[in-house]
C-alpha cells in the first residue's frame, strides 16, 4: 500500500507555472518520487493519486523518453510510478492505472453508469434466435462453455450456473475501469468501461467498450488498428488486429482475429485462429480455423475445424427464422464453396464437399467424405482416415498449442483415436455390415438415409474402420498393463465436450453435483474438469479393455492374446502408413509438390514405422 501526501505549496507553483489546474489542489496526493516538473498542462477534477514520474519509459525501440504527465485532463485517476501519459484529446476519468504504462494520444478512456466489463453478459450461442444460454465471464472455459450450451434447457443447471456466476463476477469487480502495469496504449480512439490486464498492447483501437482484457506479463495480449470490441472478454496471449469487429463474444487463451473479422454473440477457444471472414451465434472450440473472406461460421459447434474458402452455414431451414444449429465434431473440415444446411451433425474427422442438404447425421459414420454432385448426396465412410491431410493435423496441433504450460484454462486432449472416436467407428462398422446384408452384394450402392454409399466404397469403409479399431486396440494395450481396470469409471457412451475427452456419465455427474451444491463454486467446477482431464487414461482404459474383450471374443487378456493384438496392431499400421503414403504418391503425381517437400514427408513417414516396430519389440 502506498504513502500519498498532498502537494505543497512550492509544487503547486511549479504546476500552476506548467499549465496545469485544479479543481481543489487539496484533492491531488502524490507518493514519494513524484517530480512536479515532470507535468505540462494537466487539469485535474476530482481526486487523483499520483506515482513517481521519475525515469523513464520505451514508447518504441530505440526511443526513450522521460516519465511524466502531459496535456491531460484527469478525474478521479490512480497513476502508478513510472508512467508516461500524454495527449489525451478528450479525459480520463475514475481510472486506476498501474505502472510503467505509457498512455499516448488517446481520444477517451474512462468508466460511466455501472459498468459490468463485460462480466455475466448472457449471449444466444447456436441459436441465434433462441433465448441466452451462455454467460460471458473471466474463468470461462471451453468445457464450462460447451455444458452451458448443451444443457441449456435444463434450468436447475442455468440457475445454479447463474449464481455461481455471478458471485465471481461480484469478488472481481472493480469500482473503476483499471488499466495494469506495463500496458501500452497509443494512437487510439476510446476506451470506455474496461479492465486492461498487465503488459497489453494497444495500438490504433477504435473502441473498446464494457470489456476485460485478461492480459498478463506471462500471456500478453495485442489489440491492434481499427479494433471495435464492445461486451467481450479476451483471454491471455490473443491478438485482436486489423479492423475485428467484435460484439458479444468472448476469445479464449492464444486467440488471433485479424484482417476485418467480424463477430457477434460467440466465442472462440484455445488457439483458434479467424481471419477476413465472420461468425454468428458460433462455438468455435479449441483450434478452429477460418482464413478465408467469403466464409461464415454460423449456429454451428465446431472445434479442431477448418474451414475452407466460401464456406456457408444456413441456419434458416425454412421460414420459422435463424434459429436451427447444428455441430462438426473434432477434426471435420470445409472444402472450398461447401455448404451445410442446418440442423446437421457431421461425425469427426469428416471432410464435405459442395451443397449439402437434407440435414445429414454422419455422428457414427466418422472419417468420411461428403459429397455434393448435382442433386444426389454422396458418401464415402471411413475415406478421411488413410490421407495425408489427416496424418499431417494430427500431429500438427499439439506442436501449435500456443498457450502457456500452467496457464491453460481449457483441457485439450489430442488424442485422435480415443474412446469418444473409436465409440463412433464401432458404430459405423455396425451400420455398414448392416446395410451389406440387407441389401446384399449384388448391388452397385447402398442408401444411408438420403445418402448414397458406392458398393465398393462401402467394403472399403469397413475395411478402414477395422484398421482403425485394430491401430487402437494395440495403442491402448501399449500404454497399460493388460490387466482388468479396478474401477467401472469409463465404462458407456463417450463425449468431446470442447477438447476434454470424457465418459458420458462423468459429464451428468458434473451436472448433478452442480445441481446438488458439491460443486459449489466455479473454480470447483474448472477443477472438476481438470482432474477428469488428468484421469483420461484410466478411464480410457476402463473403457478399452471392454471393447478388445468383445472384439475378440475373449475372457481375459492372456499372453496369447496380447501377443495376438500386438501382432494385429504392426500389420494394420504398416497398412494405414502405406495407405497414407500411396496418398502422398498421388498428390505429388500433380506436379506442383517440390521433391524435397515429397521426400520429406516419406522419410518421416518411414522413420514412424521402424520407431513404432522398435517400441513393440524392444
Amino acid at each position: 500500500m502506498k504513502n500519498y501526501r498532498q502537494l505543497c505549496s512550492a509544487e503547486i507553483e511549479i504546476l500552476t507555472a506548467n499549465g496545469c489546474l485544479a479543481q481543489d489542489w487539496t484533492q491531488i496526493k502524490v507518493s514519494d518520487g513524484f517530480d512536479a516538473h515532470h507535468c505540462h498542462r494537466v487539469i485535474f477534477y476530482g481526486e487523483a493519486f499520483l506515482g513517481s514520474t521519475a525515469g523513464c519509459i520505451d514508447v518504441c525501440d530505440g526511443f526513450v523518453k522521460n516519465c511524466g504527465i502531459n496535456n491531460v485532463t484527469l478525474r478521479n485517476v490512480t497513476i502508478g510510478d513510472g508512467c508516461l501519459i500524454e495527449n489525451i484529446g478528450n479525459y480520463i476519468n475514475c481510472v486506476t492505472i498501474g505502472d510503467g504504462c505509457h498512455i499516448s494520444n488517446v481520444s477517451t478512456i474512462g468508466t460511466c453508469n455501472e459498468p459490468t466489463y463485460g462480466q455475466g453478459r448472457l449471449i444466444a450461442v447456436l441459436n441465434e434466435a433462441g433465448k441466452g444460454n451462455l454467460l460471458l465471464f473471466s474463468d470461462l472455459n471451453s468445457q464450462l462453455a460447451a455444458l452451458m450450451v448443451k444443457h441449456g434447457d435444463n434450468e436447475r443447471l442455468m440457475d445454479k450456473l447463474k449464481l455461481l456466476v455471478e458471485r465471481n463476477v461480484a469478488e472481481t469487480r472493480p469500482k473503476y475501469s483499471s488499466i495494469g502495469n506495463n500496458v501500452h496504449i497509443v494512437n487510439t480512439n476510446e476506451i470506455t468501461n474496461t479492465i486492461i490486464g498487465d503488459g497489453c498492447q494497444i495500438t490504433g483501437a477504435s473502441r473498446l467498450y464494457e470489456c476485460t482484457i485478461a492480459s498478463s506479463l506471462e500471456n500478453p495480449i495485442t489489440i491492434g488498428t481499427g479494433v471495435i470490441c464492445e461486451n467481450s472478454i479476451v483471454s491471455g496471449g490473443s491478438k485482436i488486429t486489423g479492423s475485428v469487429k467484435m460484439i458479444d463474444c468472448m476469445v479464449g487463451e492464444a486467440c488471433e482475429m485479424a484482417n476485418g473479422f467480424t463477430a457477434a454473440s460467440s466465442v472462440f477457444f484455445a488457439n483458434s485462429y479467424m481471419a477476413n471472414g465472420e461468425a454468428c451465434a458460433a462455438f468455435c472450440g479449441p483450434f478452429s480455423v477460418s482464413h478465408h473472406k467469403s466464409s461464415l461460421l454460423i449456429g454451428g459447434m465446431f472445434s479442431f475445424y477448418n474451414a475452407g474458402s466460401a464456406t456457408n452455414f444456413s441456419n434458416h431451414a425454412y421460414k420459422m427464422g435463424p434459429m436451427h444449429y447444428g455441430t462438426l465434431e473434432r477434426g471435420t473440415k470445409t472444402a472450398s464453396g461447401a455448404y451445410l444446411l442446418m440442423p446437421a451433425n457431421i461425425g469427426t474427422f469428416s471432410v464435405l464437399f459442395g451443397k449439402l442438404m437434407y440435414h445429414p447425421d454422419t455422428r457414427d459414420l466418422p472419417f468420411s467424405y461428403l459429397i455434393a454432385y448435382n442433386d444426389i448426396m454422396y458418401l464415402v465412410p471411413g475415406r478421411n482416415f488413410a490421407t495425408v491431410g489427416l496424418y499431417r493435423d494430427i500431429r500438427k496441433w499439439p506442436q501449435r498449442d500456443k498457450r502457456k504450460a500452467g496457464e491453460r484454462k481449457s483441457s485439450v486432449n489430442f488424442d485422435w483415436l480415443s474412446p469418444f472416436t473409436i465409440g463412433e467407428v464401432l458404430r459405423g462398422k455396425k451400420i455398414l455390415e448392416r446395410l451389406q446384408v440387407a441389401s446384399g452384394d449384388r448391388v452397385s450402392t447402398y442408401n444411408y438415409h438420403e445418402y448414397v454409399i458406392k458398393a465398393p466404397l462401402l467394403k472399403k469403409g469397413i475395411e478402414y474402420y477395422d484398421l482403425a479399431l485394430r491401430i487402437y486396440m494395440g495403442a491402448v494395450l501399449k500404454r497399460h498393463s493388460p490387466e482388468k481396470p479396478l474401477s467401472t469409471r469409463g465404462e458407456g457412451n463417450w463425449i468431446d465436450l470442447a477438447g476434454l475427452l470424457l465418459p458420458e456419465s462423468e459429464e451428468q455427474r458434473v451436472i448433478d453435483n452442480i445441481i446438488s451444491g458439491k460443486l459449489g463454486s466455479i473454480q470447483a467446477v474448472l477443477e472438476r474438469f481438470r482432474a477428469i482431464h488428468n484421469n483420461y487414461n484410466e478411464l480410457r482404459w476402463t473403457w478399452s479393455y471392454r471393447m478388445i474383450l468383445d472384439y475378440y471374443g475373449i475372457d481375459k487378456l492372456d499372453e496369447e492374446a496380447v501377443e495376438r493384438i500386438r501382432i494385429d496392431y504392426v500389420q494394420a499400421r504398416r497398412k494405414w502408413v502405406a495407405l497414407i503414403r500411396k496418398d502422398a504418391e498421388k498428390e505429388f503425381s500433380l506436379g506442383d509438390v517440390a521433391p524435397e517437400v515429397f521426400n520429406d514427408f516419406i522419410d518421416k513417414l518411414d522413420h514412424e514405422v521402424d520407431f513404432e516396430n522398435q517400441r513393440l519389440y524392444m
